[in-house]
């Protein structure tokens, strides 16, 4: 049976207490649903709660609820046990403490991102690559944090604190350096922070999706969300402290990012998506979009659309999701020559001799 996390947003004078009456009236009755309550955990910050529930489906849990104490969930989204215990430490009720649970599942998501390369990895990356998930993993060990899980790319890190992500990317940067002629070496590091339940329907996917978008298109080694600074502030007592490798975003420029990414996900597929068609979308004119994506990016747009349909390719090759072809008008290009040429400038070789690398690899 499936496994749910709901959201409730529930009133400022809601606490701890009451919560935990309310939890039991739901233990009550589950069983006449179908539904069985693991755990839940509060919010009193942002007076949010999240309930962990394996049920039939999300209506059991929105009858369940509604017959319990009639606070139905404003979200539900199916979860899988072993994330939701990497990210937040536990699938059940921690051990009594006050009769009551407040317990925050608020976290700060770190995404180490090495960079896409049409080269197959050669043996001395991997070798260098395993010293240094050791070392990272000391790191991840010292500040206090969890490898919730990783891939040949991609390295996604919790922590409750953003002092601790912080210092921890700080120290990651500086282990990065050991790699001076390997991939590792141009390796991004985002910081974002999020609830496991927010807009987007997967978990902690607001926070993930923002940390992913820093590390792709932000001009710098390491990228700090503005709540994170903040966080990272409160807790230090301090103003961060900044060099040319580390940027920390502005409320105005991650909403910017933010309209850019959803106008992109959502046509980059299509051959007439251009400049016009960008500006359009965002309400900007060509010389404001130019002015404004160049400060954030380093790129101009036609550069972002361009490189964005490229590395979708490269990973389409790379999963043989089709031929060269197929390939290329599925991403957005109507000249399969044209498609060759971007290609091979952007990852300096051609499409052929990448599929001819993969196969040999």
């Amino acid at each position: 049976m499936p496994i749910f996390m709901d959201r409730h947003d529930v009133p400022e004078n809601v606490s701890p207490e009451l919560l935990a009456e309310i939890h039991q009236e739901d233990l009550k009755i589950e069983h006449e649903f179908g539904c069985r309550g693991f755990t839940y955990w509060f919010d009193n910050k942002r007076k949010n709660v999240f309930c962990l529930i394996e049920a039939p489906s999300r209506e059991a849990i929105e009858h369940m609820h509604k017959h319990a104490h009639g606070n139905v969930p404003n979200t539900i989204i199916e979860v899988e046990p072993n994330l939701v215990e990497s990210f937040l430490g536990r699938i059940s009720d921690p051990d009594p403490q006050n009769g009551f649970i407040d317990e925050s599942p608020f976290r700060i998501i770190m995404l180490i991102r090495l960079p896409i390369s049409p080269n197959p990895p050669s043996k001395t990356l991997a070798t260098g690559q395993g010293d240094f998930d050791k070392e990272l993993l000391k790191q991840i060990e010292t500040h206090q944090g969890t490898l919730v899980k990783q891939d040949s790319t991609n390295y996604l890190i919790s922590f409750e604190s953003a002092k601790e992500a912080i210092q921890c990317a700080f120290n990651t940067e500086s282990l990065l350096e050991h790699y001076k002629k390997t991939p590792l070496n141009k390796a991004k590091i985002g910081i974002a922070s999020g609830l496991p339940v927010a807009q987007k329907a997967s978990f902690f996917e607001d926070a993930i999706s923002l940390a992913s978008h820093m590390c792709e298109h932000i001009n710098a080694e390491i990228i700090i969300s503005h709540e994170v600074k903040k966080l990272f502030e409160k807790e230090k007592c301090t103003k961060l402290s900044l060099n040319e490798k580390t940027r920390a975003l502005k409320p105005l420029e991650e909403k910017f990012l933010l309209q850019v990414m959803d106008v992109v996900e959502a046509s980059w597929q299509n051959p007439s998506f251009n400049l016009d068609a960008f500006c359009k979308e965002l309400g900007y004119s060509k010389s404001q979009l130019y002015r404004k994506l160049m400060a954030l990016t380093g790129k101009s747009p036609n550069t972002f659309i361009r490189d964005y349909k490229l590395e979708k390719a490269l990973n389409l090759l790379e999963q043989q999701q089709g031929n060269i072809s197929e390939i290329a008008f599925s991403t957005g290009f109507n000249s399969l020559a044209y498609f060759s040429k971007c290609f091979k400038n952007k990852f300096n070789m051609l499409p052929s001799a990448y599929i001819q690398d993969l196969n040999q690899a």
